[in-house]
């Protein structure tokens, strides 16, 4: 990706620094890295079978068909590949560890790369039984060979290591050479000729050095690709229909973060009027999300646009687990957690909906809850890079109208937004009773076929109790509540978050508190 140029408001960017998660001596980043680890992985456990089936085909094919009478019994061939097949499933079993360090596995492999390539020059000069046969030099290209140039292509390494690795590798076969000579398996003549039945695989070297090369700039491009200002691009933590979140380093401070791509074909022609209009509503919109200071608000640290129209939000990354996530692994939240986590919400929406802001997109996926120092089951809104201005009416209209087929998920969606009128906070309000509905039962209010199906069903029907869709008790009071806030009308709701959060607050039920939320993270998601 090109150097951003940035259009919000910068934090403290810096072109020094080595950025982090990545192996500074490739200059790549850990998860190629990590895949090039997975695919030495295979190579050792291919290796190990060809060992295994060479040793078993030798004995069959070769020496039971040429009448060896001595077929069955073990020799130092057999020796051999016995040896590399055990390094080979060795190396493979090594590599299968989540928490290996990938460079220190691709090194593995360098070592790989010369003791098989050790074991092959055995096997084919020093394994034979003596007997002198004096063999013409005719050059060819030796199994060693084709693995250097394997290698080369499908594992990352310096261009040093590569050269050093792969003249030591396609040296094992004169030094088989050599050995056999001293046991009185082959004789060649001169010593020149060890070099000379080899040279085409020192020739390889030559090419496998280009290889990799070529690869290693491959691999920098991406990571260039990956760097945003002062952050450093990881893993791919999810994607959807906007573009893919990635776990991000800040370069300095080694602050882990989040970064949100937004495909440059969400905002349209980035050189036409329309598209320079929705850089400039993304910018406007985004500084806003960035003044909100509720703690259940995910932190925006930055947010920029690349030369190439790619929008990124820089956010704090969280440790936890969506509501969508929470219940679908879990099932349905007692309801006294529901309150907890709700009232969370609802502070971030008063703050929101306080400063003209309608998030328009609430919903479990959009609702983090997990730890926070030391408290559990803490509360972060999600995406609240794309909201609306409500502060009065605008012929520019607002960024997150353009960059989506529809304002917010049909499932959670109130029903003066599905058609087209003027809304405000009480629309959050009724997708907030939407999530309620979820965490209490364990399914959505309205389901059926179809998105439009499910735009109608909010529109015209009346919820089914949630106690009776749950098949548990629920407090009538809270259930009170999750049905006033799926009333169709924004009048009949709550009318802020506030209130919202005072009447969820004054629901007879026993606390929620840390002790039950530490002990539930503990027992159910010990990792986190």
């Amino acid at each position: 990706m090109p150097t951003p140029q940035l259009i919000g408001q910068p934090f403290n960017r810096t072109s020094t620094g080595l950025p982090t998660g990545r192996d500074h001596t490739r200059g790549l980043p850990e998860d190629l890295l990590r895949d090039a680890s997975r695919r030495l992985s295979i190579i050792g456990a291919l290796g190990g079978l060809m060992w295994v089936a060479y040793s078993v085909l030798d004995h069959v094919l070769t020496q039971r068909a040429g009448g060896d009478p001595t077929w069955l019994a073990f020799k130092t061939a057999d020796g051999i590949a016995l040896a590399a097949a055990v390094v080979s499933f060795a190396l493979f079993f090594y590599t299968r560890s989540a928490n290996r360090n990938p460079g220190f596995i691709l090194d593995l492999g360098h070592v790989f790369l010369i003791l098989t390539a050790f074991a092959l020059g055995l096997i084919w000069y020093v394994a034979p039984e003596p007997n002198a046969a004096v063999l013409a030099v005719t050059p060819t290209i030796s199994w060693i060979g084709v693995m250097v140039l394997v290698f080369a292509a499908i594992i990352p390494s310096t261009l040093g290591k590569a050269l050093v690795t792969d003249l030591i590798a396609v040296s094992m076969h004169p030094l088989g050479m050599a050995i056999a000579k001293g046991r009185g398996t082959w004789e060649y003549g001169s010593d020149g000729s060890l070099f000379m039945m080899h040279y085409p695989d020192y020739l390889l070297v030559g090419v496998a050095v280009v290889i990799s090369y070529v690869v290693s700039k491959l691999g920098q491009q991406v990571t260039k690709a990956r760097e945003l200002g002062s952050y450093q691009l990881g893993d791919l933590l999810g994607q959807g229909g906007m573009g893919k979140v990635y776990r991000a380093t800040h370069r300095m401070l080694s602050r882990p973060a989040a970064i949100k791509l937004i495909r440059p074909e969400m905002i349209g022609d980035g050189d036409s009027a329309a598209g320079q209009l929705a850089l400039k509503r993304f910018r406007r919109e985004a500084e806003v999300a960035a003044g909100l200071r509720s703690p259940h608000t995910v932190e925006l640290y930055d947010f920029g646009v690349a030369e190439d129209r790619t929008l990124y939000f820089v956010m704090e990354l969280l440790e936890g687990m969506t509501l969508d996530t929470l219940v679908c692994e879990h099932g349905p939240v007692p309801a006294n957690r529901a309150i907890h986590i709700l009232r969370q919400v609802c502070a971030s929406l008063a703050e929101a909906h306080a400063r003209g802001l309608v998030h328009r997109d609430i919903k479990p996926a959009n609702i983090h809850i997990g730890r926070l120092g030391l408290e559990h089951d803490f509360v972060k809104v999600l995406d609240f890079g794309l909201v609306k201005s409500v502060t009065g009416p605008s012929s520019e209209g607002s960024l997150a109208t353009e960059i989506g087929s529809t304002p917010g998920t049909p499932d959670y969606m109130a029903p003066e937004i599905t058609v087209g009128e003027s809304f405000d906070g009480r629309a959050d309000l009724y997708a907030v009773g939407c999530v309620a509905y979820y965490l209490l039962t364990g399914h959505r209010v309205f389901e059926a076929a179809n998105m439009f199906h499910v735009i109608a069903r909010h529109l015209n029907d009346e919820p089914v109790r949630p106690s009776e869709r749950a098949g548990t008790a629920i407090p009538p009071a809270l259930e009170r509540i999750v049905l006033a806030c799926l009333a169709k009308r924004p009048d009949q709701r709550p009318q802020t978050a506030a209130e919202l959060a005072r009447l969820l607050a004054a629901a007879e039920v026993v606390p929620w508190d840390e002790t039950q939320a530490a002990e539930w993270w503990q027992t159910r998601v010990p990792g986190a």
